[in-house]
């Protein structure tokens, strides 16, 4: 394991130098470039690039042809957030203030659409050229899907009733469809056939779920000291997760009406009913629900895995990062 970890760190640096080196915040002009370097700087654990070069470490010793996909999934993912950001009105982005309240609304736009063409841009610089027809279809569908699955969580703040398969839909195109993608891309370009790289993109699928539905559960059970920001902003925020859906699915009678009126209170006085909440989580089972829920989407992951001709250190690699997503400590 430890091996594994010192690859992972050399690809993370070799990623970070390859996202240093499209000098975008040397371009000018500045005000448009200056926001992308910036969001691009702001860290994060790099794991969709990280996915890609170890997709393509599974079935070739030179990961390295992989790195224009990884780089520009990063570019991608950032956008996203970037574009995210402005529309959630959020004030900060791992502890940083966030685009559009250093630069202004209309920078963030703009720079944001400017991210995404970067992203095609970088993809379109793998060695093998031959290899486009089958990449940026797929890097397209995956860029549409992360639009639909943003506008359904945009349109589910306003409706009142949303069914748990209409959630699950919505993160898998929100979220999973990125893991997912770097899988198959960066298998792909490693040499992979398309049907193995479609079992990767299946299995980066059910991960990414999992992922989901553990920061879910997290917010509502977790530990404020490890969950690194304070528990129960969803349930203050009415926020429609997995958890709230299935329970208000799940309730009966007066429980339920005292769900509804909890959700019927601004966010500010709903703030004292978090234990409440929980409570009828725990009357309506949504905890062991979501835990289960999480244990037969990982388990289908890793057997997902299993079935496929993978290099002993690809194999290694994924499964290391797998365990990062999915929680795992085995």
């Amino acid at each position: 394991m430890h091996s594994d970890q010192h690859k992972l760190q050399l690809i993370r640096e070799t990623i970070e130098a390859q996202l240093t080196a499209r000098s975008l915040g040397t371009r000018t002009p500045e005000g448009l470039f200056a926001p992308i370097d910036y969001t691009l700087r702001l860290g994060g654990k790099r794991l969709r690039p990280l996915l890609a070069c170890a997709a393509a470490a599974a079935f070739t010793t030179e990961w390295q042809r992989a790195l224009p996909v990884a780089v520009a999934v990063e570019i991608f993912h950032n956008f996203t957030l970037l574009h995210d950001d402005l529309m959630d009105r959020s004030p900060l982005r791992r502890g940083q203030e966030t685009v559009y309240r250093r630069w202004g609304d209309n920078t963030a736009i703009l720079s944001g659409d400017a991210m995404s063409i970067e992203a095609y841009a970088t993809l379109s610089e793998v060695e093998d050229k031959s290899l486009l027809a089958l990449l940026l279809p797929r890097f397209s569908l995956m860029a549409l899907e992360v639009c639909i699955g943003q506008q359904y969580d945009m349109e589910f703040e306003t409706r009142t009733t949303v069914r748990v398969e209409e959630y699950m839909e919505m993160i898998r195109l929100k979220t999973s469809v990125l893991l997912g993608s770097s899988l198959e891309l960066g298998a792909l370009v490693g040499g992979a056939t398309e049907e193995q790289a479609r079992a990767l993109y299946e299995v980066g699928i059910q991960l990414g779920l999992a992922f989901q539905i553990q920061d879910d559960l997290l917010d509502v059970y977790g530990d404020e000291k490890t969950f690194g920001k304070p528990i129960g902003g969803d349930i203050i925020n009415a926020k429609k997760t997995l958890l709230l859906l299935y329970t208000l699915e799940q309730l009966k009678d007066k429980d339920l009406t005292r769900l509804q009126e909890i959700l019927s209170f601004p966010p500010d006085e709903r703030s004292h009913y978090i234990d409440e909440v929980r409570t009828l989580y725990d009357q309506a089972g949504t905890r062991s629900y979501a835990e289960s829920e999480i244990a037969r989407l990982t388990e289908a992951a890793y057997l997902g895995l299993e079935g496929l001709p993978l290099s002993e250190e690809g194999r290694a690699l994924l499964l290391t990062l797998f365990h990062t997503l999915s929680g795992r400590t085995k």
